[in-house]
C-alpha cells in the first residue's frame, strides 16, 4: 500500500496517509485563497480514515458544516473536511512530502480563478465544484 507523508512548516505536525489518493484538486474558490494565502489550494484526497496525524497540535476552524486544520504552532493549512462528505479528508498539497509526484487532476471553482494566474487547458476544469471525489477514482484498501 502506498503512504504519503507530510509536515507542516516549522515540522511540528506530521501526518501519513495511506492508499491511492483519490482526487488531487486545484481550489481557486475565495475560502481557499483567503485561508491559504495564495491564489489558489492544492487538495489530496484521501479516505478519512487512511490518514493519521502523528505528531503536533491542530487548531479548527469550523464553518458551514466544514472545518480546516491549521498548525497550532506556525499557522500552515494541513487539511480541510466537508460534512457533505464525511467519509473524505482533504490534505494540502504542498505540506506534502512528495507533492511532486502528485498531478492535478483537475481545477474547480474556475468561477473564482483570478484572470492573471496561467492554467493547464489540458487539466479539466469545473467552474465550481468536480464530481464527488469518490467517483474520481478508486482507494487501495
Amino acid at each position: 500500500m502506498t503512504t504519503f507523508t507530510g509536515h507542516c512548516l516549522c515540522g511540528s505536525v506530521r501526518y501519513k496517509a495511506f492508499g491511492t489518493p483519490l482526487n488531487t484538486s486545484l481550489c481557486h474558490c475565495e475560502d481557499c485563497r483567503r485561508a491559504s494565502g495564495s491564489p489558489f489550494q492544492g487538495w489530496v484526497f484521501f479516505p478519512k480514515t487512511n490518514i493519521h496525524i502523528l505528531s503536533g497540535d491542530l487548531r479548527v476552524h469550523h464553518y458551514d458544516g466544514r472545518e480546516r486544520t491549521f498548525c497550532a504552532a506556525c499557522g500552515s493549512p494541513i487539511s480541510f473536511f466537508d460534512s457533505a462528505y464525511p467519509d473524505l479528508m482533504e490534505l494540502t498539497l504542498g505540506t506534502m512530502d512528495d507533492a511532486a509526484s502528485l498531478k492535478p487532476d483537475d481545477y474547480n471553482w474556475m468561477a473564482d480563478h483570478l484572470p492573471w494566474l496561467l492554467i493547464d487547458h489540458e487539466i479539466p476544469q469545473f467552474t465550481h465544484n468536480g464530481p464527488p471525489p469518490l467517483l474520481m477514482k478508486s482507494t487501495e484498501q
